[in-house]
């Protein structure tokens, strides 16, 4: 009987983990719809200052005009925007993305700085013994263009300045529900989209174009930094509802396999029973 009541807790033990892994799958699919939404919302700001900047870019009297836009031909160090969740229980995202970027900055070889965003990223980067020059958690789901301002900045000042000589992005695209693909992107120095040829707009700029570019670039670091972080979101709740109904698809099918083992202790404890009732019966005639 000992054996049957422990089954029976087990059972009402994984019944409520169950119920907790569904709502919180519930939970990450709304807010990866959220999440979604805003990142479709500035979709067409961003592909519009793409189109701009190309166009002031291709003028022969602007190029290498705007520090943002020269590279550098033999980098000594570079910067990596590491953008990774606060939390886990998002099945193998984080150590995707962790996996990613290790790889990358072993690959460069070259002294890295990072400024971590996210603590799951932070962890890991301390414990690799990077050079973590800035951190930023506790953003939260729903991020605003302001909280993210100083990540762009101080990438932006370091390139200004020197302290590095190219600055990449590594985060987590959202591609579907079912996929996220970790990447990491050159953000800086800005390398210009080609212009269409046929599609592109002749525009009149006002100040000089000059002054244009320098203060549109700034302003494109800042969305591509906000756009890396909203994908991050979203594959990051989507990697949570997966991985929670996988959770609840498991814990559904263990409650099956032991209420069978359940109900099999309770067919031998009752037939153990009925013969010890059998025997003093047959005992006593």
């Amino acid at each position: 009987m000992a054996n049957i009541r422990l089954i029976r807790r087990r059972i009402r033990g994984i019944q409520n983990i169950a119920k907790i892994t569904r709502a919180m799958e519930m939970i990450a699919a709304s807010k990866m719809r959220k999440a979604q939404e805003r990142g479709l919302a500035g979709r067409p700001y961003s592909e519009k200052i793409t189109q701009v900047i190309a166009s002031l870019a291709a003028m022969p009297q602007e190029k290498g005009a705007n520090p943002l836009l020269m590279g550098r031909d033999d980098p000594k160090r570079i910067a990596v925007v590491h953008i990774t969740p606060d939390r886990g229980l998002s099945g193998g995202l984080v150590s995707n993305m962790n996996r990613k970027a290790a790889s990358f900055i072993l690959g460069e070889g070259l002294p890295t700085s990072v400024v971590a965003v996210g603590r799951k990223g932070l962890e890991f980067m301390r414990r690799t013994s990077q050079d973590v020059v800035a951190e930023f958690t506790n953003l939260g789901d729903k991020p605003s263009l302001l909280q993210t301002l100083p990540i762009s900045r101080i990438v932006i000042d370091d390139f200004i300045s020197g302290k590095v000589d190219a600055v990449y992005l590594a985060y987590v695209r959202f591609v579907s529900m079912a996929v996220q693909a970790p990447v990491v992107q050159k953000l800086l120095p800005v390398t210009p989209a080609p212009a269409v040829s046929g599609l592109t707009a002749e525009y009149l700029f006002e100040p000089k174009a000059a002054e244009v570019l320098s203060a549109l670039l700034p302003r494109f670091v800042e969305m591509q930094v906000y756009h890396s972080i909203l994908e991050s979101i979203a594959s990051e709740q989507s990697a949570r509802m997966m991985a929670m109904r996988n959770a609840t698809d498991n814990a559904e099918e263990l409650i099956t396999d032991l209420t069978l083992v359940y109900n099999k202790a309770r067919q031998e404890s009752i037939t153990t029973e009925l013969l010890d009732i059998i025997g003093g019966a047959a005992a006593l005639a």
